[in-house]
């Protein structure tokens, strides 16, 4: 987004990357920011399940202005080649028959991985053993190395190495396939019920920025997702540009909170801090 907002606002944009702690990190620096100068891109996790899972987190929901949401994406789900199906019903049966021994890996604790995993067990019903990693290339690498038996994770990240051979590909989350990845099953035509979630990733402000400065920014953030070129960088990395109201990304926070606090409730998911 830099470049394009830089060139549509007539000023420099300034990329700090702040990783961690499932976007807490970044979203920490957001909504303490008082400059007016200061915007976050923040994954939804931070802004959903962090709030639920961490009792002493050093921001509410509340501290920001909602700008839009840029980019969503559904989560594939990966296996391990050493697993042998024909089709996704087999895998989720061998994942039942699997008595608990699989094990899947996630970007973190809290994360849309994890969370996006442990509905799908609850909803396709088996099990298998969380294990967090530090970002989506470490848990493809323990995939192909065969410590972990599947995954559920961003297109973007994962189907470079499905269509490399390296994993196999699934099923999709989402209730129907996706231009993203066309040849790839959705989860009803596995039996499975599709997860109510997908990855997004929002803009946000802190909520002390005034109108003036919120309405300037919008409108240029606005004008370069409409670009052709920019949503066709965002689908080359598995990503469907969206570009919506403040309002409804408002309510789409509202609703996944909902949708992660009952699954972190039904799996009785703790985190320390």
């Amino acid at each position: 987004l830099a470049e394009p907002l830089a060139q549509a606002l007539g000023q420099a944009v300034i990329v700090e990357n702040r990783a961690g702690a499932s976007g807490s990190i970044a979203a920490e620096a957001v909504a303490k920011a008082t400059d007016e100068h200061s915007f976050g891109l923040i994954g939804n996790a931070a802004l959903t399940a962090n709030p639920i899972l961490y009792a002493n987190l050093p921001y509410k929901v509340s501290d920001f202005a909602p700008i839009t949401v840029v980019g969503s994406a559904p989560l594939i789900v990966v296996a391990t080649n050493s697993i042998k199906f024909d089709q996704p019903a087999q895998f989720f049966e061998q994942a039942r028959q699997s008595g608990g021994r699989w094990s899947y890996g996630s970007v973190g604790v809290g994360s849309g991985t994890h969370l996006s995993n442990e509905m799908l067990m609850a909803q396709a019903g088996f099990n298998a053993v969380h294990v967090p990693f530090n970002g989506a290339p470490a848990v493809l690498n323990a995939m192909i190395a065969g410590d972990v038996q599947m995954a559920t994770l961003p297109i973007g990240a994962a189907l470079a190495q499905v269509n490399a051979g390296r994993v196999r590909g699934v099923a999709l989350t989402s209730a129907t396939r996706s231009i993203l990845a066309p040849n790839l099953p959705a989860l009803p035509e596995a039996g499975v019920k599709p997860l109510s979630v997908e990855l997004w990733n929002a803009v946000m402000a802190p909520a002390s920025t005034s109108k003036a400065v919120l309405d300037r920014f919008s409108q240029a953030l606005a004008r370069v997702i409409r670009s052709e070129e920019l949503r066709q960088k965002l689908f080359q990395q598995g990503w469907r540009a969206e570009g919506t109201s403040p309002e409804a990304l408002q309510r789409r926070i509202k609703d996944d909170t909902a949708l992660y606090a009952a699954i972190i409730a039904q799996r009785k998911i703790t985190v320390a801090g």
